[in-house]
């Protein structure tokens, strides 16, 4: 932790002194302490305990020579100095400003060179606003856009060259495309697909080369479709068709005894 360092030095790696401080009067009244909440530290969080106690003072901050203290200014700042901000080289900068401006001011950032940007942005919008992240290059940009977006936009994604992607995809994707999805050659997302499709539409993954689809199958096809699941070359698989299918016939049976 970084209260437990001994020492007290600025961003440029030079000793700090108190009394060359602006604000070394405010030493007095309890509103900074060396090693523990300063602007001048080059510990961040010491500089966040320094702006949690004197948030008033953000604004003077907001432009300063090191990223730290300008990403933790934007958190106190008055919003309206916030947006020269977007265009701050750092993107720590970039994004502790966007958290707190309106969505059509943060718009642009969709498409911010920093991955992490885009990612937080993405957390922040929805449906037609995610549209264009749904072409963004980094896999997981689109996850967390896959997994926000209305469900009948993620059609656009069911190809996605990233398995993870398509997994999200299954499980959220309407439940009339599920089909397509279950012909994935990713075995996780027939899975995901296997685990929403209804009943009577599994018995077409009956043959499917991964177990666990096939568990999903015996778990859940109509009893009468069970087949050759039966037999299965994977022993929870048999056992789950079997166990299932004993069942069903005792259950006909049972309705055969019944009086008319």
């Amino acid at each position: 932790m970084t209260d437990e360092i001994d020492e007290a030095i600025d961003w440029r790696g030079q000793e700090i002194q108190c009394g060359a401080c602006i604000h070394d009067a405010m030493r007095a009244e309890g509103r900074c302490r060396l090693r523990h909440a300063c602007v001048n530290d080059r510990y961040a969080r010491r500089i966040d305990r320094f702006f949690s106690w004197n948030p008033e003072l953000a604004n003077t901050y907001v432009h300063h020579e090191h990223f730290e203290v300008r990403a933790i200014a934007a958190k106190h700042a008055d919003v309206f100095l916030l947006p020269p901000l977007l265009d701050d080289p750092e993107e720590t900068v970039r994004w502790n400003a966007a958290r707190r401006l309106p969505k059509r001011l943060i718009l642009r950032l969709r498409h911010d060179p920093h991955r992490e940007v885009r990612i937080r942005i993405a957390s922040l919008l929805d449906d037609a606003e995610l549209v264009p992240m749904l072409a963004d290059p980094d896999y997981y940009v689109r996850i967390v856009v896959a997994r926000r977006v209305a469900p009948p936009l993620l059609s656009r994604l069911m190809d996605d060259a990233e398995v993870e992607v398509r997994r999200v995809v299954a499980q959220r994707l309407p439940a009339e495309w599920l089909l397509r999805m279950a012909d994935d050659t990713a075995a996780s997302v027939r899975l995901e697909a296997a685990q929403r499709l209804a009943p009577d539409l599994l018995a077409r993954l009956k043959a499917d080369p991964d177990w666990r689809v096939r568990y999903e199958v015996a778990s859940r096809v109509p009893a009468g479709l069970l087949g050759d699941l039966v037999d299965d070359k994977d022993v929870m698989v048999r056992e789950m068709a079997r166990s299932r299918g004993a069942v069903g016939d005792e259950g006909a049976e049972l309705m055969r005894e019944m009086p008319r």
